[in-house]
Protein backbone atom coordinates (compact mmCIF):
# COMPACT_ATOMS: atom_id res chain seq x y z
CA UNK A 1 0.00 0.00 0.00
CA UNK A 2 3.08 2.37 0.68
CA UNK A 3 6.28 2.12 -0.26
CA UNK A 4 9.43 4.50 1.13
CA UNK A 5 12.56 4.72 -0.87
CA UNK A 6 15.58 6.25 1.47
CA UNK A 7 18.54 7.59 0.08
CA UNK A 8 21.54 10.01 1.34
CA UNK A 9 22.95 7.94 3.97
CA UNK A 10 26.88 7.00 4.07
CA UNK A 11 30.48 7.63 5.91
CA UNK A 12 31.04 10.64 6.92
CA UNK A 13 33.62 11.43 9.72
CA UNK A 14 32.69 13.38 12.95
CA UNK A 15 31.62 16.71 12.55
CA UNK A 16 30.36 16.57 9.07
CA UNK A 17 26.44 16.32 7.67
CA UNK A 18 24.45 14.23 5.89
CA UNK A 19 21.20 14.67 3.74
CA UNK A 20 18.90 11.69 4.03
CA UNK A 21 15.67 11.80 1.78
CA UNK A 22 12.51 9.38 1.55
CA UNK A 23 10.27 9.42 -0.80
CA UNK A 24 6.60 8.03 -0.15
CA UNK A 25 4.23 6.56 -2.95
CA UNK A 26 0.71 4.84 -2.44
CA UNK A 27 -2.13 5.57 0.18
CA UNK A 28 -0.52 9.08 1.59
CA UNK A 29 -3.84 10.39 4.01
CA UNK A 30 -4.33 14.00 4.20
CA UNK A 31 -3.32 13.71 7.86
CA UNK A 32 -0.19 11.11 8.31
CA UNK A 33 2.74 11.75 9.80
CA UNK A 34 6.28 11.18 8.77
CA UNK A 35 9.66 10.59 10.86
CA UNK A 36 13.13 8.96 11.14
CA UNK A 37 14.17 6.35 13.27
CA UNK A 38 17.38 4.84 13.87
CA UNK A 39 18.72 1.51 15.40
CA UNK A 40 22.38 0.78 16.36
CA UNK A 41 23.86 -2.98 16.39
CA UNK A 42 22.50 -4.45 19.70
CA UNK A 43 20.32 -1.49 20.64
CA UNK A 44 16.37 -0.38 20.22
CA UNK A 45 14.95 1.47 17.69
CA UNK A 46 14.65 4.73 18.65
CA UNK A 47 13.00 8.17 17.26
CA UNK A 48 15.17 10.28 16.11
CA UNK A 49 12.23 13.26 14.43
CA UNK A 50 8.17 13.38 13.56
CA UNK A 51 6.66 15.48 11.30
CA UNK A 52 3.37 16.15 10.71
CA UNK A 53 1.77 16.93 7.65
CA UNK A 54 1.09 20.38 9.29
CA UNK A 55 4.63 20.70 10.22
CA UNK A 56 4.36 19.87 14.34
CA UNK A 57 7.98 18.44 14.83
CA UNK A 58 8.94 16.15 17.39
CA UNK A 59 12.83 15.47 17.94
CA UNK A 60 14.82 12.83 20.27
CA UNK A 61 16.71 14.73 22.70
CA UNK A 62 19.54 13.25 21.70
CA UNK A 63 19.37 15.03 18.04
CA UNK A 64 18.30 18.16 19.04
CA UNK A 65 20.06 21.72 17.80
CA UNK A 66 21.97 19.23 15.27
CA UNK A 67 19.55 17.84 13.36
CA UNK A 68 16.52 19.69 11.51
CA UNK A 69 13.31 17.16 9.78
CA UNK A 70 11.19 18.33 6.85
CA UNK A 71 8.58 17.38 4.60
CA UNK A 72 7.53 18.81 1.08
CA UNK A 73 4.03 17.35 1.23
CA UNK A 74 3.73 18.33 -2.57
CA UNK A 75 6.23 14.99 -3.08
CA UNK A 76 5.38 13.32 -0.05
CA UNK A 77 9.23 13.25 1.08
CA UNK A 78 10.71 13.76 4.37
CA UNK A 79 13.85 14.71 4.59
CA UNK A 80 16.36 14.54 7.70
CA UNK A 81 19.28 17.18 7.68
CA UNK A 82 21.91 15.99 10.01
CA UNK A 83 24.54 18.13 11.40
CA UNK A 84 27.50 17.87 13.39
CA UNK A 85 27.38 14.34 13.44
CA UNK A 86 29.01 12.06 16.12
CA UNK A 87 30.12 8.45 15.91
CA UNK A 88 27.23 7.75 18.02
CA UNK A 89 24.92 8.78 15.57
CA UNK A 90 25.93 5.73 13.38
CA UNK A 91 22.69 3.55 13.04
CA UNK A 92 20.61 2.44 10.38
CA UNK A 93 17.95 5.50 9.29
CA UNK A 94 14.68 4.37 8.97
CA UNK A 95 12.05 6.46 7.57
CA UNK A 96 8.25 5.88 8.85
CA UNK A 97 4.69 7.45 7.80
CA UNK A 98 2.28 6.45 10.21
CA UNK A 99 -1.46 8.01 11.28
CA UNK A 100 -1.94 8.64 14.85
CA UNK A 101 -5.20 8.20 14.96
CA UNK A 102 -5.10 4.61 13.27
CA UNK A 103 -2.53 2.07 14.59
CA UNK A 104 -3.05 0.08 11.85
CA UNK A 105 -1.24 2.42 9.22
CA UNK A 106 2.23 2.19 9.87
CA UNK A 107 5.06 1.51 7.16
CA UNK A 108 8.55 1.72 7.00
CA UNK A 109 11.29 1.75 4.66
CA UNK A 110 14.40 -0.38 4.37
CA UNK A 111 16.61 1.64 5.94
CA UNK A 112 19.84 3.16 5.26
CA UNK A 113 23.33 2.95 6.79
CA UNK A 114 25.06 5.68 8.19
CA UNK A 115 28.30 5.59 9.78
CA UNK A 116 30.21 8.42 11.42
CA UNK A 117 33.56 8.13 12.33
CA UNK A 118 35.92 9.30 14.57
Amino acid sequence: QVQLVESGGGLVQAGGSLRLSCAASGTIFSNSAMGWYRQAPGKQRELVATITRAGSINYADSVKGRFTISRDNAQNTVYLQMNSLKPEDTAVYYCNVYRRDYIEYNYWGQGTQVTVSS
